[in-house]
């Protein structure tokens, strides 16, 4: 089972154990990371075991391996040994590990940490991709064979994460630490037993004096309550959220959050992705069940698919998918999500006499449109570019226009409530607006499909102007509840929405 590392980058040993402690209940083991101290605090590492209370790896890393530390071989060598220095009879409080790059060739060392119980981590970094030869890379690097031998590469693409997966079936039998860096690789973090790794790295978050590691790095906290880390095994059903950036979103603490409250062997996990077809290889690679598809890939995404529900057929766009071990099947919950969420606000049951406006034309805006339709309202549906609001549009036999100054009359007319569906307003333009030139009258009810952040500059604009307002976090959670129940064929526990709700600030 792999265990949970937390790195130490404090510029010094009280701030790092004081760091330790705060996150102590979540790990197993802790990285002092020497290069990130202060020059003068260098000299106090090999207390440090001892201050700690638990297993730490010694690491003072390169800048060519993605550290700080650039004061020559021979000054890092030296502080080397002044850590695994004075060894105890109580290996506890020696340091457990020490990490050595594959190119540091240093017998004295290598023999003294050895004779008093501190296990060698034999690694390399890759910031340039994943090489061709790392199996057998991984196989030679080994002085002798109780060494834990590491590779940390850096992926281009989906296909190169499905590489490493695929490394890892053919080194079963080496123990091993397999991590791909950045945001294409925070699946490996999460579901480093899947790999087979000996453990996985995680950094503090919040702490403004401290840095990650290393890219991609989750929260200790959420890795081992969020994500249930410790639980993942061979047999744990794999969902998660595709999409790019995929920089903000709640659906892992909704579904994990049902996932522990419930007893399912099953984790949500992030799977950011610039290349759709680069995600379901990898999808396919580590059997995922079934995964939430966000922005842009809601249209992209159909072409893929074997099957789809008659809603995903009729709007042309999908937010969920399931793999039955064969192929792809898709619906979108969406459409449902949305009309339940604005209908409570409005406190009706139909959209009938009303009308509405829906900025944007993308995959969201196509499920919007639907439910108006189907509930019997009448909509304007306005995009920067015009073009696909009048594709969208004619659908329906609706209004459209563009995002100017010419659309603001018939707007007028179409103001019993405003969806804005498109991303304009989340990080990092927080401040920007879709259409800055309406004047709000204050009768409106006023929705941004956006939940984080939980106001946009369009709804704090709305809500000046006395306008009801609502985000996108109700909507989240209704079509959330139809997706689990397509994923696993049981109910969604409502029970768990307010505190959903709570701990989203909602």
């Amino acid at each position: 089972m792999a265990k949970l590392c937390l790195c130490l980058t404090g510029k010094t040993i009280a701030r790092n154990l004081e760091i330790l402690d705060r996150y102590r209940s979540f790990i197993d083991i802790a990285e002092l990371r020497v290069d990130h101290l202060d020059p003068d605090e260098r000299f106090s590492i090999r207390m440090f075991p001892e201050q700690a209370g638990i297993p730490v790896i010694l690491t003072i890393r390169r800048r060519i391996d993605g550290g700080l530390f650039d004061n020559g071989e021979g000054s890092r060598v030296s502080l080397l040994s002044k850590g695994l220095a004075f060894a105890e009879a109580d290996r506890r409080h020696n340091f457990a590990y020490v990490d050595l790059e594959e190119d540091l060739e240093v017998p004295g060392l290598e023999d003294a940490a050895r004779t008093f119980g501190t296990r060698i981590i034999r690694s390399f970094h890759d910031f340039d991709g994943v090489g061709d030869d790392i199996v057998k890379r991984l196989r030679n690097m080994r002085r002798v064979g109780d060494e834990i031998v590491k590779a940390a590469v850096m992926p281009r693409t989906l296909s190169d994460v499905s590489r490493v997966y695929r490394i890892a079936a053919q080194t079963k039998d080496l123990e091993k630490i397999l991590i791909c860096m950045g945001p294409l690789g925070i699946n490996t973090r999460i579901l480093a037993n899947r790999l087979g790794s000996h453990l996985s790295y995680a950094s503090p978050s919040g702490e403004g004096d401290t840095e990650k590691a290393s890219p991609g790095q989750l929260d200790p906290r959420d890795m081992a309550e969020l994500y249930r880390f410790r639980s993942v095994g061979e047999k744990t059903k794999i969902l998660g959220v595709t999409g790019h950036p995929l920089k903000t979103t709640f659906s892992p603490m909704i579904f994990n959050t049902v996932f522990n409250h419930e007893k399912i062997d099953a984790v949500y996990v992030p799977f950011p992705a610039d290349d759709l077809e680069g995600f379901l290889e990898l999808a396919r690679e580590i059997k995922l069940l079934g995964a939430s598809i966000t922005v842009p890939y809601k249209e992209e995404i159909i072409p893929f698919l074997e099957e789809t529900s008659d809603v995903v057929s009729a709007i042309g766009a999908c937010n969920t998918i399931l793999f039955n071990g064969e192929k792809w099947s898709g619906i979108n919950t969406d459409t449902s999500g949305f009309s339940e969420s604005l209908l409570s606000v409005m406190n009706r049951k139909h959209f009938k006499g009303l009308k509405f406006t829906i900025i944007g034309a993308g995959g969201a805006a196509k499920a919007v449109a639907h439910e108006i339709f189907r509930l019997k309202g009448k909509c304007l549906v306005l995009n920067r570019g015009a073009v696909r609001a009048r594709d969208l549009a004619h659908h329906y036999h609706f209004k459209w226009g563009g995002l100017d100054s010419g659309s603001l009359d018939l707007m007028d007319s179409y103001s019993d409530a405003i969806i804005q569906t498109t991303p304009v307003g989340t990080f990092p333009n927080l401040e920007s607006d879709p259409f800055p030139q309406y004047p709000f009258k204050g009768s409106e009810v006023v929705m941004d499909l956006i939940y984080n952040p939980q106001r946009t500059a369009f709804l704090k604009r709305a809500q000046a102007g006395g306008c009801t307002i609502v985000n996108g976090f109700d909507m989240l959670v209704r079509q959330a509840k139809y997706q689990y129940q397509f994923f696993l064929d049981r109910d969604f526990p409502d029970q768990l929405i307010p505190r959903l709700k709570l701990w989203a600030g909602q």
